[in-house]
């Protein structure tokens, strides 16, 4: 290839990359701010947050603690954090560190991630408020405790659907969306009946532990209300009484940690046990999967239910996906082989259940209209959709409701990655500053400029105008590393640590020996008789081969290190093969074509300016010498 075209290339590339840098993977702010690149902790500073073991008993287990640090490490990873630092500190607490201001990405890492699909059995009003202030006189229906909530606060956030809206539902023929296709609304005329809670089944067996929260709950809340609330067997209506709920007032001083202690059917059916109070529970509350659960959806109504048949380690691989039909993000299940077996067993007994089963009572206080039971997916204590199941689903399945592809991709890794198996409790998140300090920062990279400076004095020096190739070649190689810097820290999440710069001034020699390589095959060129024209070429064939095994071997060393290692050598690891790679670029679209074009001006023929100094007179004398022998 011709040098000029050879340059034309260079200079392309570095046209992409810088456009790139200000124009895309997110670039704002001004032009100044769209070339800053993205510092690590211990230059910058960052966000630490705290996460405290919440169960009660002995401290967790230290494998356990190992494994929710590696699960929590690839929740961050996958955010596309690099850089970060998860550590254990003591028997029960993860400290995590990101660079910057990461208050939005250390949200809910430490939530268990514990993923249950349950039948839905029974479906009440959150009337608490009513029940602590009953209206006077005449009685509201409104105030039903076993109504749902009325058409315009729909379980979805969206309004009521009109009678000809399609009701939320999975059926096989989409692909066996057993997640659910939307959001559940409730019907457009609520039933005013209660929803059976199905509390005729004996009450499972507590703990000892539990059963002494009990006695002082009881204690805290009266002997006679405890009684009242434990004959309940269905929600107060209050619609008949507007102050049947005043009894129990007291249950609504009651933490969420008390609340938890109490049985679902308690849970369910006392008024003025709100919401608030139910989500106020402690992390791991409702993670059993051989009991019966409460839980509250948008804080709108409690839903009763059913125990798990299918949870999240039946899942085998979860990833997000933009439904183009109904123009939202999902969250795609593909389930393991026994999985696949529950799920469809699951579906077949919601599919199946007739108008007496308590699940079928229950989705008809959610939907109008409706045909079949209703299968809630509830990750931790958030019911994230209830859909009614439309069919037996054998197949792919998904997971709809209030999703963007941020919060559907987090998911979607939460499941992939597995549940974490202790509950923590996130304390706020502090500012920390940086761990290596700008003073130091300074000197480490007046220490970098001092080692560049007298290596291009050198260059200068032993190379004259040779230097000069080298200087532009350095001078070009950090441009390029820089741009590529700036414009993976924002698309991948680089993060430029102090680890990471010494991998960019290792391979400033590794650069340095291609010079020398390439340089020194040129004087013996010259030294063997052939002019400088003919030496450049020929020259650069065989260093050529010289070069690219070495700079191919620290590629390879950088690879195996980035394998191996963790935390910050994974950076520097990865600065090395980064900049050893754009250098190799720099050799073959600058270097050689430069030399070619060198080759044939007046001053690379000049002993004393070129820098190719005794092999460039020893060449000359030789042919000289060689002149004279032929005309004697």
């Amino acid at each position: 290839m011709h040098p000029g075209r050879q340059l034309g290339v260079l200079g392309l590339v570095f046209v992409v990359l810088y456009l790139c840098v200000f124009f895309a993977a997110g670039a704002e702010g001004s032009w100044k701010q769209r070339l800053e690149p993205k510092l690590g902790l211990d230059l910058i500073g960052g966000t630490q947050a705290t996460y405290i073991a919440s169960q009660q008993g002995a401290p967790p287990r230290p494998e356990d603690m190992e494994l929710a640090r590696e699960i929590i490490q690839s929740r961050v990873d996958a955010l596309g954090v690099s850089e970060a630092e998860v550590v254990i500190q003591g028997n029960n607490t993860i400290v995590v560190s990101l660079a910057g201001k990461a208050d939005e990405q250390l949200k809910g890492l430490e939530q268990a991630a514990n993923m249950r699909f349950r039948l839905v059995t029974g479906v009440t009003g959150d009337v608490s408020s009513v029940a602590l202030n009953p209206p006077s006189p005449a009685p509201s229906a409104s105030a039903s405790g076993s109504a749902a909530p009325s058409p315009s606060a729909g379980a979805s956030g969206a309004p009521a659907p009109k009678a000809d809206d399609a009701k939320p539902s999975a059926t096989p023929s989409t692909g066996g969306q057993g997640g659910g296709a939307a959001a559940p609304s409730p019907s457009a005329t609520p039933s005013a009946t209660p929803s059976p809670a199905a509390s005729a089944a004996a009450p499972a067996p507590v703990s000892a532990d539990i059963e002494e929260q009990r006695a002082a709950i009881k204690k805290k809340v009266g002997a006679d209300a405890w009684a009242a609330a434990e004959k309940l067997t269905a929600p107060v209506d209050l619609s008949a009484d507007p102050k049947a709920g005043l009894p129990f007032k007291a249950f609504a001083d009651l933490s969420g940690t008390e609340v938890a202690a109490l049985s679902p059917q308690m849970q369910f059916n006392v008024p003025t046990i709100s919401c608030e109070q139910l989500n106020a529970r402690p992390n791991g509350s409702i993670d059993g999967v051989d009991s019966e659960v409460v839980a509250c959806q948008d804080g709108v109504y409690k839903v009763m239910l059913d125990k798990a048949e299918v949870v999240g380690d039946d899942i085998d691989e979860a990833s997000p996906q933009l439904d183009t039909q109904q123009n939202q993000w999902v969250v795609s299940l593909d389930f393991k082989s026994e999985g696949q077996k529950k799920w469809t067993a699951l579906t077949k007994k919601a599919y199946e259940a007739g108008p007496s089963d308590p699940c079928y009572v229950a989705v008809t206080s959610m939907y109008a209209d409706a045909d079949h039971c209703a299968v809630a997916v509830v990750l931790d204590k958030e019911i994230i959709s209830a859909p009614q199941i439309q069919g037996v689903l054998t197949g792919q399945s998904q997971i709809t409701g209030d999703f963007n592809g941020a919060s559907a991709k987090k998911l979607a890794d939460q499941l992939n990655f597995g549940a974490i198996p202790v509950t923590f409790d996130a304390g706020p998140a502090q500012t920390v500053s940086a761990t290596v300090g700008d003073q130091q920062l300074q000197a480490g990279l007046l220490a970098a400029a001092i080692g560049l400076g007298l290596v291009a004095v050198y260059a200068f020096f032993y190379y004259r105008l040779l230097g000069l190739v080298i200087f532009l070649s350095l001078g070009l190689s950090a441009l390029l590393t820089f741009g590529a810097l700036v414009f993976l820290g924002r698309s991948i999440g680089f993060t430029l640590t102090l680890a990471g710069i010494v991998g960019f001034i290792v391979s400033l020699g590794v650069a340095a020996d291609s010079f020398v390589i390439y340089f020194e095959r040129l004087k013996d060129e010259i030294h063997e008789g052939r002019s400088p024209r003919s030496a450049v070429p020929r020259a650069w064939q065989r260093a050529k081969r010289t070069i690219i095994s070495a700079n191919a071997i620290t590629i390879m060393c950088a690879v195996v290190l980035y394998i191996v290692s963790i935390g910050q050598v994974q950076g520097l690891a990865f600065a090395l093969g980064l900049s050893t790679m754009l250098d190799l670029l720099v050799v073959f679209l600058f270097r050689h074509p430069i030399m070619s074009l060198l080759a044939s001006t007046p001053a690379f023929m000049s002993p004393r300016v070129s820098g190719l100094g005794r092999a460039l007179r020893r060449g000359q004398t030789e042919e000289s010498g060689s002149s004279r022998v032929k005309e004697a």
